[in-house]
């Protein structure tokens, strides 16, 4: 115990760190909960003693201010020690006023009432550093953890009003473990005034965290024969049933509530809330299941494709199916996707993980790939047909982590959600095989016509060597000639350079491609001015 001008500091490890190590599973930071200390002072005294007493190499201190709005009510400091991550905060109890998730009142707490204030039972517990036990103040905790239950420490509907989050963050740890949750639980989610509270009291930086969760996972241990054992199963990655979860708790227009400003001049209302579990039923059955049709190997052949971040994505787009189709026109006249303003305004979630600029691309990309039934791609050339299209900006682009086989993958998706039985919970496997075999086919004809890298295929001819071997100046026809290449390139895979230059000029010359700005008429178009002389005598010489 830490000495505090003669009296006695106790620490106890509490939440995450203890669930995960009874549950047999690796957790890289600690949340140290003080009796009768702020966290820095006490953090202060720890790194002195640790560093200068012990002489063990610890990291510096850093102080995180109180933050309510970002759910940071007190003070804390965090520091590093063996690879850890370590952060210090008393034990505290709060009291809420009805319509607000900030506590108005914060004081030192019991551990009894630091147990209580928490979200459920199972990170309710403490490990006691000095008796070397653990503590379940609520008599729950370890119970609920060996059933497979989560349940909060006060009655659901007093806990969700104190903090509505607490809802959000019942599914994600539902989904990531696996666990049931009690019926009053569910009940008190369905409540019309807790979920008016999802949406009123929390701020939707704190909804877009939690939904980054659930759509990511990590590897948990699981209970065998009454006993937790560790296990390198991923069964800690259930985006699926976190978008069960949504819908059967009918919290989906609280999860994801269109600010008016975007319902006021969307281009329709969006689908019904189940299409969002439909998609994901349908997504993971075509990654898990043998009783349809296999899905052609390059559909999960191709690593990059389908790594954990981009599964994440593909699961994310399908919660947000429902916005699918659906437009709005901005004050400037731009037309946006819905799905983009209800990642941004919903969730404010950016760019991290391709979120708001992938999943849009994502919906993008199914319209272009609807239906891919290989008669589309007859004219000019198969090949070419098939190739321009996996190199559409929305189908494939590292930039936004869009790759064409998942933008492929998520087109069936998307073609199959009104092929999904809700009450059965399964396809209508008839016009679902139908329509596998149409991409199947597809895809079978990208392997043989050997297209699989015609999205990163750079142009044979750079624009330096268009603008050379057209003797003129650089503009935006540079990139409609080299777009043209490309379509060249296509068609004669084993074509070099040199054929490719010499085509280029014999189109040039034709009249096919134009070497000219239509911004600047008098711009040369391969041949030199009469007299060979410079509009501006300044620029004449380089």
């Amino acid at each position: 115990m830490a000495e505090k001008d003669g009296v006695s500091t106790s620490c106890r490890i509490a939440g995450g760190w203890v669930r995960d190590k009874l549950l047999g599973a690796q957790s890289n930071d600690m949340d140290i909960a003080l009796s009768d200390m702020m966290g820095f002072p006490f953090a202060e005294r720890f790194v002195s003693f640790v560093s200068e007493e012990k002489n063990v190499e610890v990291g510096k201190i850093s102080k995180v201010e109180s933050n309510p709005e970002q759910s940071k009510h007190l003070e804390t400091a965090k520091t590093k020690l063996f690879g850890i991550e370590l952060e210090f905060v008393n034990l505290r109890s709060e009291e809420y006023t009805d319509d607000s998730r900030i506590p108005t009142q914060i004081k030192f707490g019991t551990p009894l009432e630091d147990a209580l204030r928490r979200d459920i039972t199972i990170n309710a517990l403490f490990y006691n550093v000095h008796s070397r036990e653990v503590e379940d103040h609520t008599n729950k905790g370890l119970q609920d953890l060996k059933d497979g239950v989560v349940r909060t420490p006060l009655p659901p509907k007093e806990t969700f009003m104190d903090d509505p989050l607490r809802v959000i963050r019942c599914i994600r740890f539902a989904s990531r473990f696996g666990y049931n949750m009690v019926p009053e639980l569910q009940d008190a989610a369905r409540d019309p005034q807790i979920q008016s509270a999802v949406i009123s009291k929390i701020s939707r930086e704190r909804v877009g965290e939690e939904l980054d969760k659930m759509m990511k996972g990590m590897s948990i241990a699981i209970l065998l024969n009454d006993r937790f054992v560790a296990t390198d199963c991923n069964i800690g990655r259930d985006p699926l049933r976190s978008v069960h979860l949504i819908n059967d708790l009918s919290l989906y227009d609280s999860v994801f509530p269109l600010p008016s400003s975007v319902t006021s001049i969307q281009s329709k209302p969006p689908s019904h809330p189940s299409t969002s579990l439909a998609a994901a039923s349908v997504l993971h059955t075509l990654l898990s299941t043998s009783s349809l049709p296999p899905l052609h190997p390059l559909f999960t052949s191709t690593s990059t494709a389908l790594d954990s971040s981009t599964k994440a994505r593909l699961y994310f787009a399908c919660a947000l199916t429902p916005f699918a189709g659906i437009t709005y026109t901005d004050a400037k006249g731009k037309v946006h996707p819905v799905v983009e303003a209800a990642i941004r305004e919903c969730l404010k979630l950016g760019t991290q993980n391709h979120y708001l600029d992938g999943i849009p691309a994502l919906f993008a990309a199914a319209d272009v790939l609807r239906n891919p039934v290989l008669e589309r791609f007859d004219q000019p050339s198969q090949r070419v047909a098939i190739g321009l299209v996996l190199r559409d900006k929305s189908v494939h682009n590292p930039n936004t982590g869009s790759h064409w086989v998942t933008s492929t993958l998520f087109s069936l998706v998307q073609e199959l959600v009104s092929l999904w039985d809700p009450e059965g919970d399964e396809l209508d496997v008839r016009q679902a095989a139908e329509r596998i075999g149409v991409y199947n086919a597809f895809m079978s004809r990208i392997d043989e016509l050997a297209l699989q890298s015609a999205a990163d295929m750079k142009p044979i001819l750079t624009g330096r060597d268009v603008v050379a071997e057209l003797n003129a100046k650089p503009g935006p026809w540079t990139g409609q000639a080299l777009a043209r290449v490309v379509e060249w390139q296509l068609d004669h895979p084993q074509g070099t350079k040199e054929e490719c230059a010499t085509w280029l000029r014999a189109e040039h010359a034709e009249g096919r491609i134009e070497a000219v700005d239509p911004k600047a008429p008098e711009q040369a178009t391969g041949k030199r001015r009469e007299g060979g002389g410079e509009k501006n005598p300044k620029k004449a010489k380089r």
